[in-house]
């Protein structure tokens, strides 16, 4: 019973992102190290899974590992320069070889049926074809390229007609160019301009690590774009891990919502990922004009246009203004362009070490983008921060939003005392609260 009780409670806090992500397209970055992995297997029935969720997938290869052991095994020198791999003509084939073989083998386990799983039976339908367009990358510092290119661009208008005829498109690592040639592509250039040019609401790239950590060890679950600028300049992370986090960086900038790094050896991390709030890899987001702050007595305004609306619904308890400039610093706002578009409230119980969560709002013109989430998080983070060990919240709307997020109902005996006496029986509010 227990087992079961944990499954319902991952279920239906899974259940919003399940929703979100419905029809939206996401590009994954499959490197080829991941499928020599012991988990590759289990990665296929993720995809397999996330495909019979409306999720459509676009599926980047590569063939890294694969291109090195069939060079070896010619006795052939592998030159690489500035992270791009040197093709000259002769090397040419071996690679073709080594990139085909990769993608039958993706195509074969995507084809299989996925026996013995709960995806048994499923069929996917895989399309791959000449969608990369190329141009070579040339002579640079004098160095001559040979066949190694660089994406022109991507028939998204091709891949978009797959895509609803609910294919999953798999690109691989090379470019073909309008003159019949074909180049060499680095796999995450192909998948940052796959995200970029079909618009994809996220980029995935699966790496050996399973994110970027901290000095302490500690992983980054967020990473916005201009903290990632500085690590890459450090130049302490590995090559692989490198090219992989610049590539985030580089899709998010230029319009890609959302990128992630997630680790190919931990099993089940994608659906972790993009399923639960804790992840389990590092999400990049851009350093955009929207930040979550203390609130200060210049917001109380903004505060005040965001909160009536709800006060007269009877959503919230009203609020004076006298009232919000006094407990202003019991706030935390996300502000967007200099409005304050959400808030949220703190009221420490000291002595029980207990806080209330209050006056959680968000504009509705700012709704469905997870603010709400950002706002209980910085709450969560704030009561910790003060060593409460319990947050706990009167609503009358919104309780199973406060239920799939991890707060159960309560009594009005379990309040602080003062609190108790401050009930309002007229408006039979009920009460929630959760274990910090």
């Amino acid at each position: 019973m227990p087992d079961e009780l944990n499954y319902v409670d991952w279920f239906r806090h899974s259940s919003p992102y399940i929703n979100a992500h419905r029809g939206k397209t996401f590009v994954i970055l499959i490197p080829g190290e991941a499928i020599e992995c012991a988990h590759f297997s289990s990665i296929i029935h993720d995809l397999a899974l996330l495909d019979s969720l409306g999720i459509r997938l676009v599926l980047v290869q590569g063939a890294r590992p694969q291109i090195n052991e069939i060079l070896s095994s010619r006795r052939f020198k592998s030159q690489v320069e500035d992270d791009y791999r040197v093709t000259p003509q002769d090397q040419l084939l071996d690679v073709i070889q080594a990139s085909a073989a990769v993608r039958v083998q993706l195509e074969a386990k995507l084809s299989m049926g996925l026996p013995n799983t709960p995806m048994d039976g499923a069929r996917l339908k895989v399309c791959s074809g000449n969608y990369v367009i190329a141009r070579p990358l040339g002579v640079v510092d004098g160095i001559d390229y040979g066949h190694t290119g660089e994406v022109r661009r991507i028939d998204s208008e091709a891949i978009f007609r797959l895509l609803e005829d609910d294919n999953m498109v798999l690109l691989p690592h090379l470019g073909f160019s309008p003159t019949g040639e074909v180049f060499n592509l680095k796999s995450e250039d192909v998948a940052i301009q796959a995200a970029i040019q079909l618009k994809a609401d996220k980029l995935v790239i699966f790496s050996e690590e399973e994110g970027i950590f901290k000095s302490n060890g500690e992983l980054y679950s967020e990473l916005l774009t201009k903290d990632a600028d500085v690590i890459l300049k450090e130049k302490t992370l590995s090559s692989i891990t490198h090219a992989a986090l610049d590539a985030c960086v580089q899709a998010v900038r230029q319009g890609v919502p959302r990128a992630h790094l997630i680790s190919y050896n931990d099993n089940g991390g994608l659906l972790r990922e993009l399923f639960s709030r804790e992840g389990s890899g590092t999400m990049i987001d851009e350093d955009s004009y929207e930040k979550l702050r203390p609130a200060h007595i210049d917001d109380v305004g903004g505060m005040m246009a965001l909160l009536t609306p709800l006060e007269e619904k009877g959503v919230l308890v009203r609020r004076s203004r006298e009232l919000l400039e006094n407990e202003v610093d019991r706030f935390i706002v996300i502000e967007r362009d200099s409005a304050i578009v959400a808030c949220a409230a703190l009221y420490p119980f000291e002595q029980e070490n207990a806080g209330e969560l209050a006056c959680l709002a968000v504009s509705p013109d700012y709704r469905g983008s997870n603010r709400g989430e950002r706002l209980l998080k910085g709450i969560e983070q704030a009561a910790k921060a003060q060593n409460l060990s319990t947050l706990f919240l009167l609503t009358t709307r919104t309780a199973h939003w406060f239920i799939e997020r991890g707060f159960s109902e309560t009594t009005l005996a379990s309040l602080p005392t003062k609190k108790q006496a401050l009930y309002n029986y007229q408006r039979n509010s009920k009460i929630f609260s959760k274990i910090l």
